[in-house]
């Protein structure tokens, strides 16, 4: 079975059963103030599968469901016999990685909590662009889908500004280095992906 597939049906059975449960909801998000104090850095992880309402979660699932395949296929072909492992490990490094950046800035605000699958899903999606830098992504005030890298350059650089002003409740820095982490992960296996990267690109332009 696929594990994009199993991903998402255990991100929306956690996820629902949070909804419903404020205790358990309370337990599993990403807060670094109490993680610095109490040691409790599991909630790296276990954030990654909760989400603030149905509409957080399909959107993050749906995203999930299109790209993930692609990165999964490509995960079997450059670790075979590996492959679904390694692409599961992948993922859960996504979530971790996206919340130790938030925990390095925000471990010393108590105010401060989040919740989701997007730093894991922006990896799954940079991978995406990495493979296939010319995919058509879309946008919702975008309609035209747009190839991947200029998706890429624009979400990265919106990321980052929104992250620098933290004007609103979205974790922008997770988005960012979850994003960061999914583009290299794989160069470090095999660096020459980024040729093919740069190749597609410029035949593009």
């Amino acid at each position: 079975m696929s594990i994009t597939y199993i991903i998402i049906g255990v991100t929306v059975l956690i996820s629902v059963l949070a909804f419903n449960n404020q205790e358990l909801f309370v337990k599993m998000r990403h807060w670094p103030y109490e993680e610095e104090r109490k040691g409790e850095y599991y909630r790296w992880l276990t954030s990654g599968f909760l989400h603030a309402d149905p509409m957080h979660l399909i959107f993050n699932m749906l995203t999930l469901f299109f790209f993930g395949g692609l990165v999964e296929s490509r995960f079997a072909e450059l670790f075979p016999g590996l492959g679904p492992v390694v692409y599961l490990v992948f993922y859960l490094l996504g979530i971790v990685v996206a919340s130790s950046a938030t925990f390095m800035k925000y471990r010393h605000t108590s105010s401060f909590a989040s919740i989701g699958a997007s730093g894991a899903v922006a990896s799954v999606l940079f991978a995406s662009i990495l493979f296939d830098p010319l995919i058509g992504i879309s946008m919702f005030f975008i309609p035209i889908p747009i190839p991947g890298f200029i998706f890429g350059a624009l979400y990265l650089w919106y990321s980052s500004y929104e992250a620098k002003r933290g004007r609103d409740n979205i974790d922008h820095m997770a988005h960012f280095f979850g994003a960061v982490f999914g583009f290299f992960f794989p160069l470090f296996f095999q660096p020459s992906l980024f040729l093919g990267f740069i190749e597609q690109i410029s035949g593009w332009l």
